[in-house]
């Protein structure tokens, strides 16, 4: 098997104003054809530098410097950029992190993949309209004849990432650079995906570099990993032995961040990566690990470590596997600097076996039992949000988008409840009906007693402060223009929210107090004070998401709506950002409303889940109920689908077929009914009523029996 793309000692470098930044150092892999090579690391890493190094797409600061990316053995470096235009789209497409920004707000779908399919296949007219319907199907874009014509801003946050991947797969290339491909995807559509990445691949002979935080979608997707840290490679391995037997420190410790319902019914704080990843700006003397590492010991702030061979194609660059150094492993490590002597490391610390650094320290109040209070903070009774069809010259009103309908739910005081689905199903609508964000066409929301419909707006912006919205993408919602320090202060200033423990201060300088407030704020979820005076675009996608949530902290709410808060985070940062969740639930009785796609994240945060499908939620009940026995067969689908690190899993997966249906023109009868395995006559003809499984655990399904006969509730939902 040939190698499609081979990285020989990379250097790319950024001009900043400050000073040189080596965001890839050395930086040495191959792809070989119809290969999956997933390359794992933090945000800040230099993964995304990597894959636009490859493509030649550096920023104007950015400059490679040296080394060699030869595809089929022709070296990229050396291209003129007239020949690299011919290339890119057609023999390597790339899948960017980020569709927004990838993506012209200012033409179609059609058109945007038509540019692909002109310039490398010269298919124009019906031939390319076919064609284009054709890959939007493939990607799970319902509605493609009519959606191919719309505009990104017309598409949910996770069919914009479809669109990405759609264009990406129009040219079939031989090299598909996949940067977080399935980071906003639900895990039906993930699943839809990864299975046509990997169909593609074994036609085609295709080579993937898979660049993800997911390691559930490493394990599923990886022939071979590579971890990445501040700038170059730790550890290399296949896929079978990394997941077996991770033997670098920072791998071990991102396998220990992944949350899960055993470490929350254990009450066990996750174990999050203490610090942050060194600036890539300075001069590197030992291991880049070292501040973080608990096995450093005073050898590796000295020397940086060499490579050192494990068992077959396992690699690893770290001081505690060099042979060279036999018996001075410990003796540097009772002389060293530090003092400490580097602990003893187990190797069969993969799937099945706890970290060492793990203690019981971490244990902390987390339980179910230990939530504060169960009084209800918010109810939302018959929820509905429809949005108008214009046509014609008059732009009259010829139907309804029917993003939800009817939707009930309730959410007590310093609890969680998890809403989870498709993308595309409403899930964020809920939310932004909730806050009063956008305006309801039916239904009563209940904040504290009080009802918000119809609340006159001065009452209302008195209350904003208690109730915030961590949004799904960190880069539109925060302000290209201002600096950070500004964005989290413009919501304190905005609803005259002050420090009170230090009110007497805040008299006389509350531009310092807020300022104090700001640097604790970013400290608490993870990054460095200094970072205040910087722009959004000067930071990672993780580090924006972290900022975000900074934000809707700096007004002390008290229900938070979290719209994929962690969804592009890495894991190590995603385990502070749910550390971080779960200490202020505590701590302040804070409630959320958590609309994610991680099934792994709903496990450890939630208390209860609701499952949703096109504008309406199908069960309902406690993390156990939903998650161990799902009833509904949406939920069933949902969880066969969630990519899961198990080298041998015999789990049974269940692959719905067709498309998710337009909100605009639902099916009659169960909405799921065209997907459904287990479809019968009358699902065809009315909404099934609740089915009750126990006093919180719910199902619209006819599969079970009905509370309500059928014709009573089809009255009901009339």
């Amino acid at each position: 098997m040939s190698a499609v793309l081979q990285i020989s000692n990379l250097e790319t470098i950024l001009h900043t104003e400050a000073t040189l930044v080596r965001a890839v150092d050395g930086l040495t892999l191959q792809v070989m054809r119809g290969e999956t090579f997933a390359l794992l690391g933090e945000s800040g890493c230099g993964k995304s530098m990597t894959a636009l190094s490859v493509m030649r797409l550096l920023p104007e600061i950015g400059e490679i410097v040296g080394g060699s990316v030869k595809l089929d053995g022709e070296d990229l470096l050396l291209l003129p950029e007239t020949v690299m235009r011919s290339i890119r789209g057609k023999r390597i497409s790339m899948i960017f992190q980020e569709p927004m920004l990838s993506l012209n707000p200012v033409m179609t779908v059609a058109q945007q993949i038509g540019e692909v399919l002109r310039r490398h296949f010269n298919l124009r007219g019906a031939v390319a309209q076919k064609r284009i319907q054709q890959i939007l199907n493939e990607v799970g874009i319902p509605d493609a004849s009519q959606r191919m014509n719309e505009y990104p801003f017309q598409f949910s946050g996770g069919m914009k990432q479809r669109m990405m991947i759609a264009m990406a797969l129009a040219g079939e290339p031989e090299l598909l650079i996949a940067d977080e491909p399935t980071t906003a995807l639900d895990v039906t559509i993930q699943a839809q995906v990864l299975n046509l990445m990997r169909d593609l691949q074994q036609r085609e002979g295709m080579g993937i570099l898979l660049i993800t935080h997911d390691l559930g979608v490493a394990a599923e997707m990886a022939h071979r990993v590579g971890i990445m840290y501040a700038g170059e490679m730790v550890e290399t391995a296949t896929r079978e032995d990394f997941f077996r037997e991770p033997a670098h420190p920072y791998s071990r410790k991102l396998l220990a961040s992944l949350p899960g319902r055993d470490r929350r019914r254990q009450g066990l704080r996750l174990a999050a990566i203490s610090g942050n990843v060194p600036p890539l700006s300075r001069e590197f003397v030992g291991c880049r690990f070292a501040d973080r590492c608990d096995q450093a010991w005073g050898l590796c702030h000295d020397v940086a470590p060499g490579w050192a061979a494990l068992a077959g194609e396992h690699h690893v660059r770290c001081h505690l596997f060099n042979q060279n150094l036999g018996s001075r492993v410990n003796e540097q490590g009772q002389q060293g600097s530090r003092g400490a002597e580097p602990e003893a490391l187990t190797l069969n610390s993969g799937l099945n076996s706890r970290p060492a650094d793990e203690s019981n320290t971490q244990i902390t109040s987390l339980t179910p039992e230990s939530r504060v209070s169960h009084s209800c903070l918010l109810s939302a009774n018959d929820l509905k949000v429809y949005f108008p069809i214009r046509k014609g010259l008059m732009k009259h009103v010829v139907g309804h988008v029917k993003a939800v309908d009817g939707v009930s739910l309730e959410i007590g005081l310093g609890k969680t409840l998890a809403l989870v689905g498709e993308s595309g199903c409403g899930k964020t609508t809920v939310g932004k009906g909730i806050l009063q964000l956008i305006p309801l066409s039916g239904g009563s929301v209940r904040y504290n007693g009080l009802e918000l419909v119809g609340l006159e707006r001065k009452r209302l912006r008195k209350l904003r402060s208690e109730f915030q919205l961590i949004f799904q993408d960190p880069y539109s919602s925060l302000n290209p223009r201002m600096r950070i320090v500004d964005i989290i202060e413009e919501g304190m200033n905005a609803l005259n929210v002050e420090d009170d423990s230090k009110a007497s201060d805040a008299e006389h300088q509350p531009d310092i107090v807020k300022r104090h407030k700001v640097d604790a704020l970013l400290e608490s979820v993870g990054l460095p004070p200094e970072a205040k005076w910087r722009y959004p675009h000067e930071f990672s996608g993780g580090q924006r998401q972290r900022i975000a949530i900074a934000r809707a902290l700096a007004v002390n709410p008290k229900l938070i709506v979290c719209d994929e808060p962690t969804s592009a985070l890495d894991v190590s940062v995603q385990a502070q950002i749910l550390n971080l969740l779960n200490e202020l639930q505590d701590n302040l009785g804070l409630a959320y409303l958590f609309i994610t796609h991680n099934i792994s994240v709903v496990e450890y945060l939630a208390d209860e889940v609701a499952v949703m499908y096109l504008g309406r939620i199908v069960e309902r009940g406690s993390v156990d109920e939903v998650l161990i026995s799902p009833r509904h067969p949406y939920t069933q689908a949902l969880m066969a689908a969630i990519p899961v690190i198990e080298l041998e899993s015999k789990r049974h997966i269940i692959r719905l077929h067709g498309d998710l249906p337009s909100p605009a023109n639902p099916p009659a009868g169960c909405h799921f009914h065209p997907r459904c395995p287990h479809v019968m006559p009358i699902c065809r003809e009315v909404y099934p009523a609740t089915s009750s499984f126990s006093p919180t655990h719910t199902a619209h399904c006819y599969l079970y029996p009905q509370e309500l006969d059928s014709a009573a509730h089809l009255e009901s939902q009339a």
